[in-house]
């Protein structure tokens, strides 16, 4: 199944909160971090990829995330996680969703671990001091993503992010979902995945409006990208402070980046938040969405190769796992 959804999680200026490790604006450092954002593009709809960047002495690295998760992202992440010390780490989002069933067990994953998470784009910038590692908010995090970012400890969102949601859906019937065939083994799949979800969800601190938004979007129309207010409506958003996702960054230079008084410890690019529509009052839900019950006390924990099951992809439809 793929989840079919437009969540925008927009609201952080994440490059702020790695001024300290990296290079301040140069003639020299455009170049290469807009070289290193194609390529980002290229690898958001490749399997899910992951990489420590390191940025000592002035903070402690994080992991870069990349691309749509598969049945095969969370043996991945285990081989990538092996003989690192990741507990309370940051994981840094740009991905256009995926498998259901493997993002959740990712998710429970990296809540095992006390990871933190947010949405960017790793750059490295050439400079006369060397390579430096940045991070710029213009990255995505569609589908099944978003709930990748809801298993963060700690999350934070970036203007100039787009976080976005839709409905879970057969991954190989999503391109023309209306005019698809469908057999009761399909709807099976469809509503014992949702079930998985909204347990997921819960468990992760979510709120049900995050399901009631993405639930409410089929695969016919855009994804829904979220406003502030549902950002928080929907629990995604837990700080509004770099700090506290990159928490060896200076408290002193994050808050002359968030205030925008101090130009020299502003990121390589800064891009200007837009308005994004509520789908839903920022109050209150305005539609209620009928959920299957959460699957039996033996069904909780995931096989670590799942067998068919939604996908989540943001526009890019990958082959459901076998």
């Amino acid at each position: 199944m793929r989840f079919v959804g437009s969540l925008d999680l927009r609201g952080w200026v994440l490059l702020g909160a790695t001024a300290l490790c990296m290079a301040l604006p140069g003639a020299t450092a455009a170049p290469a971090g807009s070289a290193n954002a194609t390529a980002t593009l290229e690898e958001r709809k490749l399997p899910m990829r992951f990489s420590w960047v390191a940025c000592e002495p002035n903070c402690r690295g994080w992991v870069s995330a990349v691309g749509i998760v598969t049945s095969e992202s969370p043996e991945d992440f285990d081989e990538f996680a092996h003989g690192r010390h990741l507990d309370g780490a940051t994981v840094v989002l740009d991905s256009s969703g995926g498998s259901v069933n493997d993002a959740i067990a990712l998710g429970r994953r990296w809540r095992g671990l006390g990871l933190m998470t947010t949405v960017g784009t790793t750059i490295e910038n050439r400079t006369a001091q060397g390579d430096r590692a940045g991070i710029i908010p213009d990255a995505y995090c569609e589908s099944m993503c978003v709930f990748l970012l809801l298993s963060g400890k700690t999350r934070y969102v970036p203007d100039g992010a787009h976080v976005r949601v839709h409905q879970i859906w057969m991954g190989d019937r999503a391109d023309d979902a209306k005019a698809a065939s469908y057999s009761a083994q399909d709807l099976m799949i469809v509503e014992r995945d949702v079930g998985r979800l909204a347990k997921y969800t819960f468990d992760m601190g979510g709120a049900g409006d995050l399901l009631s938004l993405s639930l409410s979007v089929p695969p016919w129309e855009d994804l829904h990208e979220l406003s502030r207010e549902e950002l928080r409506l929907t629990n995604l958003v837990t700080t509004d402070a770099v700090a506290e996702v990159l928490p060896e960054m200076s408290p002193k230079i994050s808050s002359k980046i968030s205030s925008g008084t101090d130009s020299a410890a502003l990121p390589v690019a800064e891009l200007a938040a837009k308005p994004v529509q509520d789908r839903f009052v920022a109050s209150t839900v305005q539609a209620e969405v009928s959920l299957p019950k959460a699957p039996a006390p033996t069904e909780h924990t995931l096989p670590e190769k799942s067998t068919k099951t939604a996908e989540a992809t943001g526009g890019l439809v990958a082959a459901p796992a076998k």
